[in-house]
């Protein structure tokens, strides 16, 4: 009897998806964000101590990332999206109760602390329960639309904190983004996460000369001692064959929810039986081992950095064009609207090749450095189609991360994309005082985008040589002609 294919349950995959979209929305509805920066200044800090904050916060998370990403791969991610919240509130309480330079970088280790938690557990939980259901194809739209409910969030921050502000100071605009911290943890508790079971020894297969092990074992035939193959295959007891095969057989009748659901339940109980520490090491070794997503871990770690820190200075840079201070969470609402975007056209995002991808990342750093140089708020409109870019690409480099994944320690190898990162940010942050102080906010977010234009190059470079090998190769030998073919494989790798 065939097995009628399964269908994806669509109704288990909605759940999920709203619960993401809910908790990507309250993690970034924080009146907070649009206004921070501005609260330090305020207190008196200068350009080079606000960068020093945000090292601190970056450093933070590079210390906490891949312990983090290691525990979700052992305990319940659910679990770790719930607590993450919390020190992230604690934090902004901090800030708004006794506003000082050390205030501030402790707020700022709690935040590295919740985001490290949120990292790499969130990724993962995704992806696993979208196998599950069938339904991995669908991640990059899934993630991509939950930064778009990210963005809204901030946008609906940008919009309230103003008048928050206006009306409350900094100790309302603190109080609101504490309680929507801990609405954040209420919403965490509705993502659904299946147990992790552990491996169950398989049935010990007798050898068949051995004797029965029970009255109701069928005997095994004894073999022959000539060499010649016997004229027909040995009998296996029965209730051994169906331990056995008994997967095998519905094997090529089953949907293909029911296929992924084996998957991530052999992964989640790999996952189970590895521990912290094999957790931890699974990771490293895959990350280290296979070409392709020690490229992915790259491509993320690059692509996210640069134009993430970036965020954190467009107010400086609004404040530079002549705006009141109440007035620069309103200009920002353009770099929110184009980040919205960018993730909405993941689906479509995802048939870009390498030159496609190339030439987004070039069309977005060249949007960086006009609205940058524009030194008035109408480039704001640039640089909102400039972060638009970014997020898609940023969405796109992560789907690519968990497409290639193929091991049991999936958010610690997420994790160490998410620590390459702030490694990354690190520097950023640090080269970004540096050049503003001598040139300026303009200055340093134009010499930010040269970095995308040399990966763009790089990724475009291999497509246009690989073109031209394969058309040298037409006429080649067969020996020759495997060279293309190794570089094309190369050439995809790198991206």
């Amino acid at each position: 009897m065939s097995l009628t294919p399964a269908r994806v349950p669509e109704r288990a995959v909605r759940r999920l998806a709203g619960t993401l979209y809910g908790y990507a929305f309250c993690t970034d509805l924080v009146l907070l964000y649009p206004v921070y920066t501005l609260l330090f200044s305020d207190t008196g800090l200068s350009v080079n101590q606000i960068s020093s904050l945000f090292v601190i916060w970056a450093v933070a998370g590079v210390v906490l990332e891949v312990p983090s990403g290691a525990l979700a791969d052992t305990v319940s991610r659910r679990l770790l999206l719930r607590l993450a919240p919390l020190p992230v509130a604690a934090g902004f309480a901090l800030w708004v109760l006794a506003p000082s330079y050390w205030s501030f970088a402790l707020g700022f280790v709690l935040w590295g602390a919740g985001s490290a938690l949120t990292s790499g557990a969130l990724e993962a939980l995704v992806w696993t329960e979208l196998d599950r259901l069938g339904a991995a194809g669908r991640y990059a739209r899934t993630i991509g639309q939950a930064r778009t409910a990210g963005v809204l969030g901030a946008l609906a921050s940008g919009v309230l904190a103003g008048p928050a502000l206006a009306v409350g100071g900094y100790p309302a605009v603190g109080l609101a983004s504490v309680l929507v911290c801990l609405v954040t943890a209420a919403v965490a508790a509705g993502f659904p996460e299946h147990g992790r079971p552990r491996h169950h020894a398989a049935p010990t297969i007798p050898p068949l000369s051995a004797p029965p092990t029970s009255a109701r074992t069928i005997p095994a035939p004894s073999i022959p001692p000539l060499p010649a193959p016997p004229t027909s295959a040995p009998s296996i007891p029965a209730p051994i064959a169906s331990a056995r095969t008994g997967r095998d057989r519905a094997t090529p009748d089953r949907g293909p929810a029911d296929g992924a659901a084996s998957s991530a339940r052999a992964a989640a109980a790999e996952e189970a039986e590895l521990g912290w520490w094999g957790s931890l090491r699974a990771g490293v070794a895959e990350a280290r081992a296979d070409r392709r997503v020690r490229a992915a871990v790259l491509l993320v770690c690059v692509v996210t950095a640069i134009w993430g820190a970036l965020d954190e200075y467009t107010p400086l840079l609004a404040l530079d064009t002549g705006l009141d201070p109440a007035a620069v969470p309103l200009l920002l609402l353009l770099i929110w609207g184009g980040a919205t975007v960018g993730g909405l056209l993941a689906p479509l995002g995802e048939r870009l090749g390498p030159g496609g991808y190339a030439g987004l990342l070039g069309v977005a750093a060249g949007a960086l450095a006009l609205g940058a140089l524009t030194r008035h708020p109408a480039g704001f409109v640039a640089l909102g189609v400039a972060f638009g870019a970014f997020q898609l690409a940023t969405v796109l480099a992560d789907a690519r991360l968990q497409a290639r994944i193929s091991g049991p320690s999936r958010a610690t190898v997420t994790s160490l994309a998410g620590m390459a990162t702030s490694l990354t940010t690190v520097a950023v942050y640090a080269g970004y005082g540096l050049v503003a102080t001598a040139g300026g906010n303009a200055v340093a977010f134009t010499v930010a985008a040269v970095p995308y234009l040399v990966v763009a190059l790089r990724l475009a470079w291999p497509r246009r040589a690989v073109t031209a090998l394969a058309v040298c190769s037409e006429t080649a030998t067969q020996r020759s002609a495997s060279v293309p073919g190794d570089l094309t494989t190369s050439s995809e790798e790198t991206t």
